[in-house]
Parts: structure tokens; C-alpha cells; sequence
């Protein structure tokens, strides 16, 4: 069945809205594969991927792999203690050339379909049989290098060039993360990779959506009282609550609050502060006193994700410490899972015929601001239907778009419940 067109007079609904209208991102765009297809060439190639921590690779040789939209990446620690990124493919015949998650080389990646060698810098050394190859100039075949960052100690890539730093993205926050020691974390445990049946973007709205925790995190609720504030800037939307001083009803959230221990390094004010933010448009960190968590929604297809997570944390062996992270992961697998079901309805009602897209109020700044940013880079985005079947390769020859401002207008917003 199609969905109704909404073109009868007075509907807020009619074609096409603007980048800038208050009302969140059309159905259509979290089940079309053809739009899925567009936003990884538009919205994920030119973005920053986090890939680890400096201490996932702390030896000359570490490597961490990362695959991301069809590309199969790898980063490694060389002899000269930078750390770099390629695509793990062999120059030869494309064979994957490092597997599993992580390990350690020594001294060069070799590939094992026909042993062409690589230094850790990335440069073609050796093949077997030099000489049947002629007047092969080796330089020219060198691991293809993907644009790599450190910021704060994560490790960044980035597919395309173009674009601000990591960096700069964050400078609005960076005086609040230097309080928090990045560079010195280590691994709690290791990467998880969870498949969720959604669209990348339901689970990114949820995550900077203020009005569900007190409707749907009731331990939320109880930890933060009436503190939860959110804020859309122009890279990042931040979240953030303070632990209440009113002891829980629920005993891990009581005695989560009981013992988290003072932390020395941190200002009076983060002491009892859970800080969220996520970078446009896919990373998200999750900052308490006692770890620091990294996430991402990585897309698959239009109707399927994996949510790819680690914490990490401070070297500190005081009990309090470790039952406080304890606690946190047994109060956030609460919210995962409550999460998990919202999101899973959200995505079963973008199929239905009887919904096209919703008001946002003005307390939803950061929805707001991710429906306005996407409108902006894929003007198709506006059409509260989706265009007939091919438009992605009619769209280069005969671009589509409402009058509307080339940038988001609104580029700071702010509201605390």
C-alpha cells in the first residue's frame, strides 16, 4: 500500500518542506535503500570514524581493523610511533590482508595470497619473483593510506577529505574533556559488536532525544531527578545529567551513588556528572567519573545497523572504583535494553502507511538540528515522499532542492527539562 500523499490543502505536509522546518526527518529516509545508498556517499565517507584508543595499539607493529561501509580499514603503530591508517587490501590481487579485530606485526604486513610485503609505513618492499614483474616501480604500490587523526588519544579515519578536524568539531568541548586524562585510558574488556534491525539514524535520534527519559528510563529518572539538559552545537550534540543526591529505591542505582569515590583529577562540578556527546554524525562517547565509553551506529543497509561499543578507563584499584563500574554497566544494560525496545517500534512504524513525519518541538534542538543538516546535504531529504525509483542517478544531472539555506541556520541550542 502507499503511503498518502499529503497534498490536500492544509496539510503541513504538502511536497516539500524546508531544511529548516520544525519536523523531523521524513519515513521514507529510515526504509529506502536508493537514499541509503546516497547517504554513504554523502554523509559517511567524509566522516570521522573512530577507530580506537592509543593504547589498543602501544607496541611498533599494533594494528586495530575497522570495517565501515564495504571498506575494510586497518591502523598501525609504526617504527616511528605514529600511528596510520590503510585500506587493508593487497596492491596485487586485493586480498585482505590483516584479520580479526586486533594484533601485532613484526615489522611488516604480508599478505597471504602471494606474500607481497609491506613496511609499517605502508610502502611495497617485497613480492616474490621481482623480476617477471619488469620495470615495476614499487613506490607505486604502496598500501593505499586513509586520512587518520588523534584526538584526546582516539584514533580517527576518514574515507574522504574535505571538512573540519576532529578537532575543531570538538573545540566547543575541549576544555571539558582535558579535565578527564584521554590520552592515559586503557581498554575495560573489548570491542562489542551488537546487530540491531534499524536505520542508523533511529538509533542516533533516540540517543540525543531528551523527552523519552523520563517517559521510558525510569532509573534515569531516578539518578537524575530533573537535571537531564541537552544542546545542539554545530558538530555536536551534548547531553548531560547530574547524579541526585536522594538515594534510588533500586539497589545497583543506590549503591552506584553510594560508592563512587572522589575523583582527584576532576573539578567539584564533574565529580557526580554523566556527559554525553555525539560527533556528527555516527560517534557518540559517554563520560562519567569513573569511565569513558565510545559508541557507534554503523549502517549496513537501510533497515540495519551495528551498534559498536568499548569503555575504557583509568588505571585505579580502589574497591569503590571498581564496584562504581560495575554498577554503570549493570544501570546502562537497563537502558540498552529499554532503548533497544523504543527504537525497535520507532523503526516497525516508519513502514506503515499511515505516517509521513512528526512536529518537533522547540525543546528538540538536537532532532532539530540532524533533520536541518541532513536536509542541507541531500535535498531529497525534504520530500515527504520518496521520488520515483532512480533518482539518485538523475540527481547529479539535474539537482532537486527547495529554496533553502546552503547551512544549518541554527548552529547553537540549548534546553534543560
Amino acid at each position: 500500500m502507499n503511503k498518502p500523499d499529503h497534498t490536500q490543502a492544509g496539510s503541513p505536509y504538502r511536497g516539500h518542506c524546508q531544511p529548516s522546518d520544525p519536523h523531523s526527518l521524513p519515513a521514507w529516509l529510515y526504509i529506502n535503500e536508493e537514499y541509503f545508498e546516497v547517504e554513504r556517499e554523502t554523509v559517511f565517507r567524509p566522516s570521522w570514524q573512530v577507530v580506537c584508543h592509543l593504547s589498543d595499539v602501544p607496541d611498533v607493529g599494533s594494528y586495530h581493523t575497522f570495517d565501515f561501509i564495504g571498506e575494510q580499514l586497518f591502523v598501525v603503530r609504526g617504527e616511528d610511533q605514529q600511528v596510520r591508517g590503510f585500506h587493508n587490501v593487497c596492491r596485487h590481487r586485493a586480498a585482505r590482508l590483516l584479520d580479526g579485530p586486533s594484533g601485532r606485526l613484526r615489522g611488516r604486513v604480508g599478505c597471504p595470497y602471494h606474500a607481497w610485503s609491506y613496511n609499517l609505513q605502508g610502502h611495497l618492499t617485497a613480492l616474490p619473483q621481482r623480476a617477471s614483474y619488469g620495470d615495476l616501480d614499487l613506490s607505486q604500490h604502496s598500501l593505499v593510506p586513509v586520512e587518520t587523526e588523534v584526538f584526546f588519544g582516539f584514533v580517527f579515519v576518514r574515507l574522504q577529505g574535505g571538512g573540519p578536524s576532529v578537532g575543531e568539531m570538538m573545540a566547543p568541548y575541549a576544555h571539558e574533556l582535558s579535565a578527564y586524562r584521554f590520552e592515559e585510558l586503557q581498554p575495560l574488556g573489548r570491542v562489542t559488536m551488537r546487530p540491531r534491525s534499524l536505520n542508523w539514524k533511529n538509533i542516533a535520534d533516540n540517543y540525543s532525544d531528551s523527552l523519552h527519559i523520563m517517559v521510558a528510563h525510569p532509573g534515569l529518572t531516578r539518578l537524575f531527578g530533573q537535571s537531564y539538559g541537552i544542546e545542539a552545537s554545530t558538530w555536536v550534540d551534548k547531553l548531560w545529567g547530574t547524579l541526585q543526591d536522594k538515594p534510588s529505591s533500586k539497589w545497583s542505582e543506590r549503591l552506584y551513588q553510594k560508592h563512587l569515590p572522589v575523583v582527584d583529577h576532576l573539578p567539584a562540578e564533574r565529580q557526580r556528572l554523566w556527559t554525553y556527546f555525539r560527533l556528527w554524525p555516527n560517534v557518540a562517547f559517554d563520560i562519567y567519573p569513573d569511565q569513558i565509553d565510545f559508541m557507534q551506529f554503523i549502517p549496513i543497509s537501510a533497515t540495519e545497523s551495528v551498534i559498536r561499543e568499548i569503555a575504557y578507563v583509568l588505571p585505579d584499584e580502589r574497591r569503590g572504583m571498581k564496584a562504581a563500574r560495575y554498577l554503570n554497566w549493570r544501570i546502562n544494560r537497563q537502558v540498552n535494553v529499554e532503548d533497544t525496545d523504543l527504537i525497535t517500534r520507532v523503526q516497525s512504524g516508519m513502514g506503515s502507511s499511515s505516517y509521513t513525519s512528526g512536529p518537533l518541538g522547540s525543546s528538540e534542538v538536537c532532532l532539530r538540528h540532524f533533520a536541518q543538516r541532513l536536509r542541507t546535504l541531500i535535498p531529497e531529504a525534504c520530500a515527504y515522499q520518496a521520488p520515483p525509483p532512480g533518482w539518485s542517478q538523475r540527481r547529479a544531472a539535474e539537482p532537486w532542492a527547495p529554496s533553502a539555506p546552503s547551512t544549518p541556520s541554527t548552529p547553537y541550542a540549548k534546553d534543560t527539562l
